[in-house]
């Protein structure tokens, strides 16, 4: 167990002390409205991480969100503080205790509202929904968002369903625990909160903000080794260079990304076997 006099952990405008007992989550108070992630893990020291560098790093200092980690292991049982124990039924492994877990999500809940659309509660599981660049503007549209890191071989399922707790895959593969899939998450929906990357423009041309992955970008020098940038990015035509984006975007979604190739077409009444010149 951690010593109550042991410094606080600060993240940005926020700090947090591990404690026993549910309790509203220390530190400063955070900017009026600033966007709020909550993480429950057995490694707070895994926290900002990547989180606390450049353009999030930059918004987390200046308020424009906040990170709070909540320790697992002070929830425990018994003089090792356990969290977890043997999977009924047999089996490899450990899985986290639901009234475990339950505490943790009680503590990280406070001060926070009931309805799931303002503050969802996300478990990171590789049998979760796939993650998308739509689910993260759903919750950098939220209050704030709750993060449970797994370990082991996951958690009790009792406590996932009493919480209403929603299942989120980064991809098809297994990680040791969720904080670094906790970590790209929240870099993405981070990201996409007013005034953090300073040019709302560049979210709205990237991969997967219509649907399709974002075209091929150039920069200086005009020719590398025998390799010139397409002449019409250099031609000043702003309505060529936005057809030439479109086609390249399409191709490319097309090429490597049938399932949303399919989808992009679905929505427009279009025949994705169609070729078609912009």
């Amino acid at each position: 167990m951690s010593d109550p006099t042991d410094a606080p952990r600060s993240h940005g405008r926020l700090s947090i002390r591990p404690s026993l007992q549910p309790r509203e989550l220390g530190g400063p108070p955070v900017l009026k409205g600033a966007w709020q992630a909550r993480i429950v893990t057995l490694f707070p020291e895994a926290f900002p991480g990547t989180l606390g560098l450049s353009l999030t790093g930059k918004a987390l200092e200046m308020g424009l969100w906040s990170l709070e980690t909540i320790d697992l292991r002070p929830f425990g049982e018994g003089r090792h503080r356990n969290v977890d124990d043997n999977p009924a039924g047999g089996g490899a492994g450990m899985v986290l205790r639901a009234d475990i877990v339950a505490r943790a999500l009680d503590a990280a809940s406070v001060g926070t509202p009931p309805e799931r659309s303002r503050w969802p509660v996300v478990y990171l599981s590789p049998r979760g929904k796939p993650f998308s660049q739509a689910m993260a503007r759903d919750w950098a549209g939220a209050e704030g968002l709750t993060l449970l890191c797994g370990r082991f071989e996951g958690v009790d399922q009792r406590v996932l369903d009493a919480y209403a707790v929603e299942e989120v895959s980064l991809g098809d593969f297994v990680l040791t625990g969720g904080e670094i899939a906790a970590q790209a998450l929240i870099d993405a929906t981070v990201r996409l909160i007013p005034r953090v990357l300073g040019n709302h423009a560049s979210t709205e041309e990237e991969s997967f903000s219509e649907g399709l992955l974002e075209f091929p970008q150039y920069t200086r020098p005009t020719v590398w080794q025998d390799r010139a940038i397409p002449e019409v990015l250099l031609s000043g035509h702003h309505a060529k260079i936005a057809r030439w984006r479109r086609a390249e975007a399409e191709r490319l979604t097309k090429e490597r990304r049938p399932d949303l190739w399919r989808a992009y077409c679905a929505a427009r009444g279009r025949d994705p076997d169609e070729d078609r010149e912009l």
